[in-house]
């Protein structure tokens, strides 16, 4: 095992109603990420993908809320810091966000250039411009960024331009780890595909540590990760590697989310897409047993009453399921 970047222990963050309401959107989740390695975050909309992003960044305001949990980055403890503590020594040098509405993050009204400035500075008060503009110019050239992309207003930029640049100012101070929600939506193929190069090229060249990329596209991650952790109603259903989770997923709601879409590399193009029933359930009053027990067509009455943990398995992969291995891969064979 190599060094461990993150390190997250029964995280737990809730948000918090304007009817005093709590809604568990991270409940109880653990997870490492190695240095050098990548993890992908699958899950449908509302699973609590984005929140745990919020949540490992430490962007506790109001409506959400930190309730236990440990976030170690590189043996640091930043659990209950200060929010003024984590802008000024965490975020951006030790972990950096690229947010899901990326093309939006720029300010409108500063170059680029400027906006680098504020980033850095935040870390560097005494660094000077010259500096700062070495650096941004250097960083950008080495990622195919050309350097008068410094100099100009966000609104000459193309959406393509943005996201990379947005990509690049995230990584300015080389971060440990870096956490990408969605960064290639609302994008064409082609700029998708730039951006997920870029990405890759920062791991490689060492500018960023370790990673956790987060979309709903499971096969996505498959090009993108090492690692893969589907999230449900706010809890981890399962882990493992990429290649077991897009080819042999193990979990019923695994299954039926690699169900729903096509996967290229499978090659089976006339395989029929299944939708997965049913929504997910409120949060508001979770259900006692499996969350997933309602829309699971393997669910047994027992399921619906009685919980369970995140269970290690065989060859380094984690389920979240009542049913035993051998009892699932024996129905899934009979289908």
């Amino acid at each position: 095992m190599g060094k461990i970047m993150l390190e997250v222990n029964g995280l737990t963050t809730k948000y918090i109603t304007r009817y005093n309401e709590d809604v568990y959107a991270v409940n109880n989740v653990s997870f490492k990420v190695e240095e050098g390695r990548s993890v992908g975050i699958a899950g449908e909309s509302g699973c609590g993908k984005s929140t745990l992003a919020l949540s490992l960044m430490g962007y506790y305001f109001a409506p959400l809320h930190y309730m236990k949990g440990d976030i170690i980055i590189d043996g640091r403890n930043i659990s209950g810091m200060k929010p003024d503590d984590v802008r000024k020594n965490i975020l951006g040098s030790e972990i950096a966000y690229i947010p899901q509405a990326a093309l939006n993050a720029l300010n409108p009204t500063r170059k680029v250039i400027k906006f680098i400035e504020d980033v850095v500075r935040v870390h560097n008060p005494k660094m000077h411009k010259k500096e700062i503009y070495d650096l941004a110019r250097e960083r950008f050239e080495t990622l195919n960024l050309p350097a008068e992309t410094l100099n100009k207003y966000p609104v000459e930029l193309s959406g393509g331009m943005k996201q990379r640049t947005v990509i690049a100012i995230s990584t300015i101070l080389s971060p440990k780890v870096l956490i990408a929600d969605e960064p290639s939506s609302a994008l064409d193929v082609t700029s998708q595909k730039m951006v997920i190069k870029m990405i890759h090229d920062l791991m490689e060249l060492g500018y960023i540590k370790s990673m956790i990329f987060i979309t709903h596209e499971l096969p996505l991650l498959y090009n993108v990760t090492d690692d893969i952790m589907v999230m449900y109603a706010g809890q981890v259903v399962e882990y493992g590697s990429a290649e077991q989770m897009v080819f042999d997923p193990l979990n019923p709601y695994s299954k039926g989310l690699m169900g729903s879409i096509l996967v290229p590399e499978d090659g089976t193009r006339d395989e029929k897409i299944v939708a997965i029933p049913g929504t997910p359930p409120n949060l508001k009053n979770p259900p006692d047993g499996c969350r997933f027990a309602e829309r699971c067509k393997y669910a047994k009455p027992h399921c619906r009453v009685y919980h369970v943990e995140l269970t290690e398995l065989s060859n380094g992969r984690a389920s979240r399921c009542i049913t035993s291995e051998q009892e699932l891969r024996e129905a899934y064979k009979n289908e």
